[in-house]
């Protein structure tokens, strides 16, 4: 198993376990954390991380059945009892470093089409530390012989303490059904509220691209490239999900049961050889 990788710089400290889902273990300010942090050592499962990657979906696809084209593809049902496909699969795939210094990091996984995904993909993860502003760039390139659907976003688990305040404008809300599948779209100005009592798992879209999150410790500000954002936390949890996501989640099957326009949606096809790429900031300062 190789070794964690750290970047430091100008007080922040990252992380990352590159066989472990490609993922961040860590992100502290100081000794304060900012995501959901565990020392590399001790972290052995992603699901337990301060963020992964998500590639080549985000959310959900309904039933683990991909319906592409005319043709129903099924897929790994692949988070326990739940009857969904979820979150990709980059972060259950070891990633490869390509390069690698004190602030910069290059992750790349190549993905053959199996059971989980039936599309071949090449994707690529860069992590930089500039100042106290942590910056990610993911990519992927359809490596398959025809078009097929992509989509990509970010997992972080920002710590949720108990004067945790987000806010953030959306213009729409998709809500969500029993199954945890989205329903319908509801006009929504996004959030400006405490996290202590908050209770949402939903997909905002129209989002302008930046969350303040807030509390008596730090200010911690989130930017995007992405116009979608998944928001997911209750009462019970100690963490803020905070997604910035290209696409609605199980946007496809909704295409396909006329829920949707695809560019509504975020749906984005790729043509064999053909490339997307989002790009995603972590910036944290101290509480005044």
């Amino acid at each position: 198993m190789s070794p964690a990788i750290t970047l430091s710089g100008a007080g922040l400290r990252c992380e990352i376990k590159p066989e472990l889902g490609g993922c961040i273990t860590g992100l502290w300010l100081g000794d304060v954390p900012v995501l959901r942090s565990t020392p590399a050592a001790e972290l052995a499962t992603v699901r337990l991380s301060g963020s992964y990657p998500l590639v080549p979906f985000s959310n959900r696809v309904g039933h683990a059945t991909l319906k592409w084209q005319g043709t129903s593809h099924p897929l790994v049902q692949n988070n326990g009892p739940e009857p969904h496909a979820i979150h990709g699969i980059g972060w259950q795939r070891p990633w490869e470093v390509l390069e690698h210094d004190g602030q910069l990091l290059m992750l790349a996984c190549e993905h053959r089409a199996d059971a989980s995904w039936p599309f071949a993909f090449d994707a690529s993860q860069t992590f930089c530390l500039r100042g106290n502003v942590l910056e990610l760039t993911l990519s992927m390139t359809n490596q398959s012989a025809v078009p097929a659907p992509a989509g990509l976003g970010w997992h972080p688990y920002f710590v949720k303490r108990p004067d945790s305040h987000i806010a953030f404008e959306a213009s729409g809300r998709w809500e969500m059904s029993g199954e945890k599948l989205p329903t319908h779209r509801q006009p929504s100005a996004g959030l400006d509220t405490d996290c202590a009592s908050l209770d949402v798992d939903h997909c905002f879209d129209g989002w302008n691209g930046s969350v303040s999150l807030r509390d008596g410790l730090l200010h911690t500000r989130i930017s995007s490239s992405l116009s979608r954002l998944v928001v997911f936390t209750h009462t019970t949890r100690d963490f803020v999900a905070i997604e910035p996501v290209s696409h609605v989640n199980n946007a496809v099957n909704l295409l396909q049961a006329g829920t949707g326009r695809a560019e509504d949606l975020g749906i984005e096809v790729l043509a064999p050889g053909e490339s997307m790429s989002a790009q995603m900031s972590i910036q944290v300062e101290r509480a005044a």
